[in-house]
């Protein structure tokens, strides 16, 4: 599973690390849930999604960062709500052409079936 995330963009701007800041603590809802889709199978959500360190830029379209956010399990019937502090690497490409950012996510294998 990868899971990925497109944000729109001002026309015709070229993207620098301060303006993808700007975008990410924008949008850091949108974050939170495509995030939750990577520990869904685990029934927690993620929250309160923040860049971590400094944007690397791999060249002018393409780089990553680290986001650190709280990953939430809430249950009511077995009284659970924890939470704690989780970070993820996204890499990113920007397609000027369309005017918008792709965050793309770690790949996780699912498991396949199992053998009898």
């Amino acid at each position: 599973m990868q899971e990925t995330w497109i944000f729109k963009l001002e026309s015709g701007k070229i993207i620098k690390e301060q303006e993808l800041k700007i975008i990410l603590e924008r949008e850091h809802k949108e974050l939170g849930i495509f995030l939750s889709y990577y520990f869904k199978k685990e029934g927690a959500l993620a929250e309160n999604a923040r860049l971590k360190d400094n944007i690397d830029f791999l060249d002018e379209n393409h780089g990553k960062f680290k986001l650190d956010f709280d990953l939430v399990h809430y249950n009511a019937c077995l009284n659970i709500h924890d939470t704690k502090r989780d970070e993820i690497q996204i890499n990113f490409e920007i397609s000027k052409e369309k005017n918008e950012i792709k965050l793309i996510g770690p790949f996780f294998p699912e498991r396949g079936m199992d053998e009898i």
